[in-house]
């Protein structure tokens, strides 16, 4: 017990002289510091792209919600339903009934060109045409200014991510859709979901005006539970008369962000991971600096009866304290920087734009902070074991 005591006491006392001794070389540890703030901050920045546009696609997604689409359709876009197919989906077994009838909403789904207010280049912008239980199957929908449309005007309600990218799509401004022009009467949020990126109208409207008949694309269900979802899925796709792809909405809406996500974030950890092997190399010229100001104090500690394993750990717990200072600052950096930052990009599946606010989340900073701490370790370990291997004879003659 006294050994592993005294081993204990030796990590500490070596680790204690040499962050006492980080003023005298500040140049070069403020250099790794910095390198590997760097890094994290890459890191951390391009991730939370991810992150953020993840959870603008689910942020909408209640457990006991679902869509249903056309078998083999991968996104609204492709799918296609008539009256008498949406009415057997409302009246499946699960679905929720509210005062006026099953809590199922019909929708129609088109896109319109919006110019951007930051470049005036013009984006696709969905246009969704919706039923009065849209609101109920949607519960997180909120208008923040203005009104609901009519049903059955030429009026549309905005999502505020579209209203902040877009321009010309304030309350009380006209959108021209076709030959018609649509009052902008109000604007909504739906806690930073992907809602939040559409233009919503009546769908019997919406239909008219593209000459769509009575022809929908997907429809939105409330379940009576999140337990009543297997249920009504099996009911519908064994149903004859019909032809269905049915998908909780939280796992259609993961799917329409897998293709992004996974790019941003391959993109993200190779940026990361080559500008690591930069911050590697600035973390061992820093801990070289530290043995080599130091050679005759550590060979001085070693004749006194230090351990060689006491160096080798003490040095690179004073490495991978360096880097932790550096992962934290990153971090800090990177949620100055990006948090919440909002943006607009393409959803591939839709081929329109999702706005969305970046997320730097925790498991974002604890990755960087564990990508610091590597890279510390890394950087660490070669010199530490020089400093132990040095004869001390050889070492104590050394200026």
């Amino acid at each position: 017990m006294n050994t592993l005591v005294n081993w204990f006491s030796q990590i500490g006392s070596i680790v204690k002289f040499g962050l006492l001794s980080i003023p005298q070389r500040r140049g070069s540890v403020a250099a790794t510091v910095i390198g590997i703030a760097g890094v994290v901050v890459v890191l951390v920045g391009v991730l939370s792209i991810a992150a953020g546009f993840r959870r603008a696609m689910t942020a909408s997604a209640a457990p006991d919600s679902a869509i249903v689409l056309r078998s083999g359709a991968d996104s609204e876009m492709v799918s296609g339903f008539g009256r008498p197919q949406v009415r057997l989906i409302a009246d499946a077994p699960g679905v929720a009934q509210g005062p006026k009838g099953p809590l199922s909403s019909a929708e129609l789904f088109v896109i319109i060109n919006l110019p951007k207010r930051s470049t005036g280049t013009d984006a696709n912008v969905p246009l969704r045409g919706v039923e009065p239980a849209a609101t109920v199957v949607r519960d997180n929908l909120h208008l923040v200014a203005g009104r609901m449309f009519e049903w059955g005007r030429n009026e549309v309600i905005v999502g505020a991510g579209a209203a902040r990218e877009f321009a010309g799509l304030e309350v009380g401004s006209q959108l021209k859709v076709g030959r018609a022009s649509w009052p902008v009467v109000g604007i909504f949020t739906a806690n930073g979901g992907v809602a939040e990126s559409e233009v919503w109208t009546d769908a019997a409207v919406l239909q008219g005006a593209y000459n769509r008949g009575e022809s929908f694309q997907s429809v939105y269900t409330r379940l009576t539970s999140a337990d009543a979802f297997q249920p009504f899925k099996d009911a519908l796709t064994t149903n004859p008369q019909l032809n269905v792809k049915v998908l909780r909405q939280s796992d259609y809406y993961a799917e329409q962000s897998e293709t992004l996500t996974r790019l941003i974030t391959t993109l993200g950890v190779l940026i990361a991971s080559l500008m690591a092997v930069g911050a590697i190399f600035g973390a061992l010229n820093t801990m070289y600096s530290a043995v080599a100001t130091r050679t005759r104090e550590i060979a001085t500690l070693r004749a006194l009866g230090f351990g060689s394993g006491a160096v080798v750990i003490a040095l690179m717990l004073e490495s991978l304290a360096i880097a932790i200072l550096g992962g934290a600052l990153g971090g800090a950096l990177a949620y100055a920087g990006f948090n919440n930052f909002q943006a607009a990009t393409m959803n591939w599946q839709s081929f329109s734009q999702v706005t969305f606010a970046f997320a730097v989340t925790p498991p974002l900073l604890i990755q960087g902070i564990v990508l610091a701490s590597v890279i510390g370790l890394i950087g660490g370990i070669l010199p530490a074991l020089r400093a132990a291997r040095q004869p001390i004879a050889s070492a104590l003659r050394e200026l």
